[in-house]
């Protein structure tokens, strides 16, 4: 029985549906009348994350086949080691997840033929990208892999390249946390903005409501590989400190750190993809939130003066 013959809703399957993008993803696709299976092991997910209407699976990807027993449609994989400097000190963590994971979801795929959307690295794009950490050299791996698997059993897909996302949900883990999101907090804080080196290193910073647009115009439109998802605007990460203002502490670059970063979103323009949302308006909004929230302490309500 075909799937058109048991639902006329299409399914979707997010791998990390409970993360940052992947929380947005599952948001955007019940939106889209989907229904919505996320398949999370928490690790960097979070219950706070998730959507009413999304069916939520807890367990590792190396148990999808068991896990999620439906056809589905589209089957987005984000549930991988997702850190390029952390993956330095954490390469059988990396490759368990990233590796052994990801082969199961390819099989997955390929007893229920449907259309896999990947996430890869935006990073494989800089200089000796593959070769910066174990992450890198993974996300090169399974991305040659999925072009193979494709070909081998005649299967279709997409592979999305996401650049630097930010946005609500992003984490703070220590070292596992997203930069943005954590001189977010450092911000509201008043604590100093950490730069790792001299901060010379450039970056496409892009909120995730584009990068959720974008992966699925290339669900629903695109065919193969290459489809990058990146802001027109580049920032250093010392520009983007200054967006923010006040204080900046310095400590010394991973050996992971790469400096340089382009992106050619031709492809995924050509199926109408266009940036909405910048960095700079992102980051006013947060200082117009810390704005308010230090007038109503500079203004009680409580009005002592005398009569």
């Amino acid at each position: 029985m075909t799937r058109a013959e048991t639902s006329d809703t299409r399914t979707a399957v997010v791998t990390g549906g409970a993360g940052f993008v992947g929380s947005h993803l599952c948001e955007r696709l019940l939106k889209s009348g989907f229904t919505v299976i996320s398949l999370d092991n928490y690790r960097y997910g979070n219950e706070k994350n998730h959507v009413q209407g999304v069916s939520y699976r807890r367990g590792d990807t190396r148990d999808i086949v068991e896990l999620v027993p439906e056809n589905p449609d589209l089957l987005f994989h984000l549930g991988e080691y997702a850190r390029v400097a952390a993956s330095i000190n954490e390469p059988e963590l990396t490759f368990e997840s990233n590796l052994t994971g990801t082969s199961r979801v390819l099989e997955f795929w390929r007893s229920r033929r449907c259309k896999m959307i990947y996430a890869g690295s935006s990073a494989l794009f800089s200089d000796n990208g593959s070769q910066l950490s174990p992450y890198t050299w993974s996300k090169m791996a399974n991305c040659d892999l999925i072009n193979n698997y494709a070909r081998w059993y005649d299967l279709q897909f997409t592979i999305v390249y996401l650049s630097n996302v930010y946005g609500p949900r992003e984490r703070t883990l220590q070292e596992h946390g997203t930069l943005i999101e954590t001189w977010r907090q450092s911000f509201l804080a008043d604590r100093p903005l950490v730069i790792r080196g001299a901060g010379t290193q450039v970056r496409h910073f892009t909120d995730v409501r584009d990068a959720v647009t974008g992966m699925i115009l290339a669900a629903e439109k695109g065919a193969g590989d290459g489809y990058q998802i990146a802001s027109r605007d580049r920032h250093s990460v010392l520009e983007v400190s200054q967006i923010f203002g006040g204080d900046v502490e310095h400590v010394p670059a991973s050996p992971a750190n790469r400096m340089d970063s382009e992106a050619n979103t031709s492809k995924i323009k050509d199926l109408g993809w266009r940036q909405v949302y910048t960095l700079r308006q992102y980051v006013d909004n947060i200082k117009h939130s810390k704005s308010l929230q230090s007038n109503e302490i500079a203004s009680p309500h409580d009005d002592a003066s005398p009569r």
